[in-house]
């Protein structure tokens, strides 16, 4: 799979608009990033020491919890990791060139429904707020 895929995918999804952010392309549905690219910093190359790490193109995505996440690495799809800056975030990267095209997909459409249900909740507790 490649950004190019990910994008055709991603669009398609209700709601999404395509921007940037930290000078990265992002997907985002209700004003909020359910995916991005992410390339490696130099800090995180580092990080990964003597290991190599992955080459090609990366894609983080939201994760509905911390414990999702965690149920995610557990199982091991190819190509999914994470790395030290994301402990504690409810995130993920996908190597897109070792990952399987179904895995990325319904990745994506879960990051999208969790995230689309972050905005519904915030919306309902603004609404909440202005009656007071």
């Amino acid at each position: 799979m490649t950004f190019a895929d990910v994008d055709a995918f991603a669009t398609r999804l209700p709601g999404v608009t395509v921007g940037t952010s930290w000078g990265q392309r992002t997907w985002m549905v209700a004003g909020r990033a359910f995916a991005w690219q992410r390339p490696f910093t130099k800090a995180d190359i580092r990080r990964f020491g003597d290991e190599t790490p992955p080459a090609g193109e990366i894609l983080g995505v939201r994760a509905e919890s911390l414990d999702a996440k965690d149920a995610l690495l557990e199982i091991a799809p190819p190509g999914f990791f994470t790395i030290p800056h994301f402990h504690g975030y409810p995130a993920l990267l996908i190597a897109l060139r070792k990952a399987r095209a179904r895995d990325v997909r319904a990745a994506i459409a879960d990051a999208h429904a969790a995230t689309s249900a972050l905005g519904s909740v915030r919306k309902r507790a603004t609404r909440k707020q202005a009656r007071k």
